[in-house]
């Protein structure tokens, strides 16, 4: 299963890539190009979230769940993964959902932290991935100097735990503040 894997991998990578391009693109321009663009964004994200998923399950076949789970880097890979494919499951929805006023006021900007932040745990994922194959990146240099031992540690770091704390709050508060913002608009 591990050569499907890899090579299942390569699509939400790159579809994900793109689509964090797309988001950003349409965050600071509203020109005809970047319309057209947020046109094939939900597509390209449903696209992208079925190849995720599929990387996923054939992921976790590679190995027996025994030994994935009793290394740190193997439950840190599957940690991120699954992170990263409910991450981007999240901006498919809102996308598909909201529509265009995604691209309008302070969702705009959520937009844009969730398209950076799916694309930063992307990267971690892959980095993890690779050091489980033997293909070291990097990143995982980075990672280390942040005090992330790939091997051995197995946490969630404070940082990651009050970022996502905060990171939800910050949600929560835009999309008060985008509903009193409509709301006020429309009476």
């Amino acid at each position: 299963m591990g050569p499907y894997h890899i090579v299942l991998t390569h699509f939400p990578i790159a579809l994900w890539s793109l689509a964090m391009l797309v988001i950003l693109w349409r965050v600071v321009s509203s020109g005809s190009l970047a319309q057209r663009l947020d046109h094939a964004l939900v597509p390209l994200l449903t696209v992208a979230l079925l190849s995720g998923l599929g990387a996923y399950a054939t992921g976790t076949q590679v190995w027996p769940w025994e030994s994935i789970s009793a290394s740190p880097l193997g439950r840190n890979h599957l940690m991120m993964a699954a992170w990263t494919v409910v991450l981007w499951a999240v901006v498919w929805w809102l996308r598909w959902r909201r529509g265009e006023a995604v691209w309008a006021g302070a969702l705009r900007w959520a937009m844009a932290v969730l398209a950076l932040l799916g694309g930063g745990l992307l990267a971690v994922t892959g980095t993890l991935g690779g050091h489980l194959t033997n293909a070291p990146t990097d990143l995982s240099e980075l990672l280390r100097r942040l005090g992330w031992e790939v091997y051995s540690t197995f946490y969630v770091p404070n940082l990651t735990v009050g970022a996502l704390g905060a990171f939800a709050l910050l949600c929560v508060l835009l999309g008060l503040w985008a509903r009193r913002a409509g709301s006020s608009s429309a009476g």
